[in-house]
């Protein structure tokens, strides 16, 4: 059984139709990515899952139970976070406040534990603990957002362009945490519009385009796809 099912949803902006009938499934320990260009329907798809988009049509399934009509809060409750795109971190607060806030449905003595992981996951939050987030560079508040959405524990870790308006050497920090996170045993579903780091750190991709799959296989071989080289690796 897989961690994650979704099964033919369409989403829809008012009477726009953001997602066509999208299928795609998420293994447990999976890092899964999807690609695709501006408007595709990748952010959709996360907002979906984690209830803040509902799909009008079609089944989502996270660990066998239907969660299509659920609340977002209870989503959470149910093991998928989710590090949104714009990265979104609550500026006035620091970051120790931001990062207590990810694990603010937790009732569990373990909290402590994963707030370490954090800081051993990005040292860099650690030196800045006491800082407000909102002075924070824009890669710096990437990784307060990932951060944040660990503090939940979640099963299932959605993340939503984090490569977006970074300075290429922390994004490619950034992404060595990415793929150390899925090492260490939480399942990824990665949206990303720069292919090149998706596809490297997944095993799996679906590429999406205009709200539906286009294409879906293993990463190493979608990377030598010359369709998707000539039209997301420049090549």
């Amino acid at each position: 059984m897989a961690l994650l099912e979704i099964d033919e949803i369409s989403t829809y902006y008012g009477n726009i139709r953001a997602l066509k009938s999208i299928s795609l499934t998420v293994d447990e320990g999976e890092c899964v990515t999807l690609i695709g260009a501006n408007g595709a329907g990748k952010s959709t798809t996360l907002r979906s899952i984690s209830g803040l988009t509902p799909p009008r049509t079609g089944d989502i399934r996270f660990l066998g139970e239907n969660i299509t009509r659920t609340a977002p809060a209870e989503i959470v409750k149910l093991g998928i976070s989710q590090s949104p795109e714009g990265r979104r971190c609550f500026p006035r607060m620091t970051v120790r406040e931001n990062l207590d806030m990810g694990a603010y449905l937790r009732r569990d003595d373990e909290v402590a534990d994963d707030m370490r992981r954090v800081f051993e996951l990005f040292p860099r939050l650690q030196e800045r603990e006491r800082q407000k987030a909102g002075t924070m560079s824009g890669g710096e508040q990437q990784m307060l957002a990932i951060g944040r959405a660990l503090m939940a524990r979640p099963k299932l870790l959605l993340l939503d362009e984090p490569s977006m308006g970074i300075a290429p050497i922390l994004v490619e920090r950034i992404y060595e945490t990415i793929a150390e996170i899925n090492r260490q045993g939480t399942t990824i579903l990665l949206v990303e519009q720069n292919a090149n780091y998706a596809l490297a750190v997944s095993q799996r991709a679906y590429v999406l385009e205009t709200g539906s799959v286009a294409m879906a296989d293993r990463s190493a071989t979608l990377r030598t796809n010359p369709d998707v080289r000539k039209a997301y690796l420049g090549g």
